[in-house]
């Protein structure tokens, strides 16, 4: 996962750049086949749930890790504007195939009192990779000279390629005899969806991921500098500083949530994540350009910490509700509300940001209480044993 980031923060920040000013494109044009890609993502997403509980996890992430490769690796040939929606299409698909696989292998081959600390390693290695990604890219491009993107995309696709090796010596886990899977009832999504706890804990998490996570990738550097003041350089730092804290924090905090109530933890994010918005916006309102790019680099370490919670939190908490038989299709819906969230944050964010930043930030701050609360309405309706982090035993 690691060296498959060390591509994807190659890729992901470069790609508009690379489209507009290097291809030509319109910033609409541009912006909409960045939009195919996520769009892409999430109704195929929905789609390799059944894949996934039919075929099982590994063929699917498999699939996804070639789909992957071949788009990036096109992507150096794109001219026109219909190739670039076409090889992006390509890889659009891999991505909505590669989480629900990936994430439901992952589940897989973990004991159930370890998921927390893997879903802990996977953010490091990929918060770690997408880092050394994004600035490795960052002294290769140049708009000048188009091959220092071909180089870029191909060493994603190599990534790509790397991941496809290594999971050929991963070994799947074998699926539910028939008597057991005859014992869990049919019913596809329809079933998932009258699950109370998953509905709750997936609603939950998207309302986070919408007036959390996507304000911070989109809005909050907008918001710096257009009506802070806060140089580009400065939102650079205010990147590392999450970043950094992430790789400090996340696996000391996973080792804490062991034994302890999750629903806790989720409604700490919502809390972290409000005071994070009403200290931006005071940055903003009270202070000048200096300390109040200080006061942004603390949101973003503040940021950092929820992230952590809810990033060991969620996944085994999914993994837990899910039936081993419709695991694929838990995995996929949850993933999907996410990015649902993800998609839609930016745009809402928009709209608040251009009424008023006060609205901005006090919504998405009442927003996140709200997360809160309902976190903690959410425990009484988990079984009795999903409650709480499991301990991993000591050696």
């Amino acid at each position: 996962m690691a060296l498959n980031y060390v591509g994807t923060g190659m890729f992901t920040p470069f790609l508009l750049i690379y489209l507009h000013s290097v291809r030509g494109f319109g910033l609409e044009t541009s912006g909409l086949v960045s939009a195919l890609f996520a769009g892409l993502g999430m109704v195929v997403g929905l789609a390799a749930g059944p894949l996934v509980d039919r075929i099982g996890a590994k063929p699917i992430a498999a699939l996804s890790l070639v789909l992957l490769a071949l788009g990036s690796a096109a992507m150096p040939l794109v001219h026109h504007t219909w190739q670039a929606f076409a090889y992006i299409g390509v890889a659009g698909i891999g991505r909505g195939l590669f989480w629900p696989g990936y994430s439901t292998l992952l589940i897989g081959v973990t004991p159930a009192s370890a998921r927390e600390g893997s879903y802990a390693v996977q953010r490091f290695t990929s918060n770690l990779g997408f880092a050394v990604g994004g600035l490795a890219a960052g002294l290769i491009v140049s708009t000048t000279d188009p091959s220092t993107f071909t180089v870029i995309f191909e060493l994603n696709a190599l990534s790509y390629l790397v991941f496809l090796v290594a999971l050929a010596f991963v070994a799947e886990s074998a699926r539910a005899p028939r008597a057991e899977e005859a014992a869990v009832p049919a019913g596809g999504y329809r079933r998932v969806l009258r699950d109370r706890a998953f509905v709750g804990a997936v609603v939950i998490g998207g309302l986070l991921a919408a007036f959390g996570v996507a304000q911070f990738n989109s809005m909050l550097p907008l918001y710096a500098t257009s009506d802070v003041g806060v140089s580009e350089r400065a939102i650079g730092f205010i990147f590392v500083a999450n970043t950094l804290a992430i790789l400090v924090l996340q696996l000391p905090l996973a080792r804490l949530l062991q034994g302890r109530r999750r629903v806790a933890a989720l409604a700490l994010t919502g809390l972290l994540w409000a005071a994070s918005w009403v200290l931006a916006l005071g940055a903003g309102l009270w202070l000048a350009v200096a300390p109040a790019t200080a006061l942004l680099i603390g949101v973003a370490t503040v940021f950092a910490v929820g992230e952590c919670l809810i990033g060991v939190v969620q996944g085994p908490l999914v993994a837990d509700l899910a039936p081993e038989r419709l695991r694929g299709r838990y995995t996929a819906l949850w993933l999907t509300t996410s990015q649902l969230g993800f998609t839609l944050g930016p745009a809402l964010g928009g709209l608040l940001l251009a009424r008023s930043p006060t609205l901005l930030w006090l919504v998405c701050a009442g927003a996140c209480l709200i997360g809160s609360a309902a976190a903690l309405l959410l425990e009484p309706v988990l079984p009795f044993e999903a409650r709480l982090a499991p301990t991993v035993p000591q050696a």
